[in-house]
């Protein structure tokens, strides 16, 4: 019994060390990474600050969660290729999004759930969508760790996005598209934002596309070098200006 509770006691104890770490780790993220590329909206580096990143990628990778990098997470049981997107890239977008508290947004390729769980402490309302069975599968059981009550995740193709619940008053794609499709332009709310990075080349535009009655309007917010969702190439009938 007391070689037991000293084993347990060894494991508590590297169990608070890694939490420790990874805290560090989360703040370094937010002073190194974050701050410094221009992202002042409080409400963003706040939730970033407090869901922990290690949580959403398997145990062999936690030591890259808070690397300045996009993440590749195993390849699931559809084939779907998914990525954590680097800190900096997924906060300007954040930004851009213009998220407020009582929106509903809909989360495109949300694959492991991170994206949605900080979307959780932003919006209203998260739907967030993919089409990997084993993704949604490991997406719901972090949301459930994380208690992200607002979230509901859709198993679905993403270029359609979610009519159902629709219209959104944001919705971001988790990855670099060659054109936005109108069906998912077309699930906005009015005065609603998508914001997506959209182009062909490793560094392309993201642009925020902003809906004003049956028009669409998109402006550059910035380059970004973000991995591809395959989903969205060969690009298919997108908006057209």
């Amino acid at each position: 019994m007391g070689q037991a509770r000293i084993e347990s006691g060894v494991q508590a104890s590297k169990g608070l060390r890694d939490m420790l770490d990874f805290s560090v780790a989360r703040e370094n993220m937010i002073e190194s990474q974050v701050r410094p590329n221009g992202i002042t909206d409080r409400r963003v580096i706040d939730a970033l600050a407090v869901v922990p990143r290690e949580q959403f990628v398997p145990e062999a990778m936690k030591s890259l969660a808070y690397m300045d990098n996009d993440i590749a997470l195993p390849v699931g049981e559809g084939g779907a290729r998914r990525y954590l997107l680097e800190p900096m890239a997924y906060a300007r977008m954040l930004q851009a999004a213009r998220v407020k508290p009582g929106d509903i947004v809909l989360d495109v390729a949300g694959a492991s759930g991170y994206s949605a769980a900080v979307l959780s402490f932003l919006a209203q309302t998260v739907v967030m969508i993919e089409s990997d069975p084993a993704l949604i599968q490991m997406a719901n059981e972090n949301l459930l760790r994380r208690e992200a009550a607002n979230v509901v995740t859709i198993e679905t193709a993403l270029p359609g996005g979610h009519p159902v619940e629709a219209p959104y008053d944001v919705i971001i794609i988790n990855g670099r598209v060659a054109a936005v499709p109108d069906d998912l332009l077309n699930q906005l709310s009015p005065e609603g934002r998508l914001i997506a990075v959209v182009g062909m080349t490793d560094v392309s535009q993201a642009r925020v596309y902003t809906r004003s009655g049956g028009t669409f309007t998109y402006r550059h917010a910035f380059d970004a070098s973000v991995p591809s969702l395959n989903e969205f190439n060969p690009a298919p009938a997108g908006f057209r200006f």
